[in-house]
């Protein structure tokens, strides 16, 4: 049981952190806060059409495409993606992920 709490509190803090890093410093690269897998999904999944106030190659493109699979929306007068839906987003960029790496290896 210790270890299912462990898990879950390193996964949380992933997700403050990363929805924290996208506010606070929007401009940084995504491989900051994303693995080199993860960013080609998102390219390849979601549209940079999202987030009209972000730069192309930030954290804040990419976590608001992250946020996007866990179902914001990313209008234009919605406030930033909250820790949520950036949670229901990594969950779903796992199973994906995972789906493609049992596709690419057997």
């Amino acid at each position: 049981m210790a270890n299912f709490v462990a898990l879950f509190c390193i996964v949380s803090w992933r997700v403050m952190w990363m929805t924290m890093v996208a506010r606070a410093k929007p401009e940084v690269r995504p491989e900051v806060a994303f693995t080199g897998a993860e960013i080609a999904i998102l390219d390849g999944l979601v549209a940079d059409r999202g987030n009209r106030r972000a730069k192309p190659g930030t954290v804040e493109l990419y976590l608001t495409k992250l946020a996007r699979l866990g179902g914001y929306l990313a209008r234009k007068t919605d406030p930033p993606p909250g820790n949520t839906v950036v949670w229901r987003g990594l969950r779903r960029l796992a199973d994906i992920q995972l789906g493609s790496d049992l596709a690419t290896y057997g």
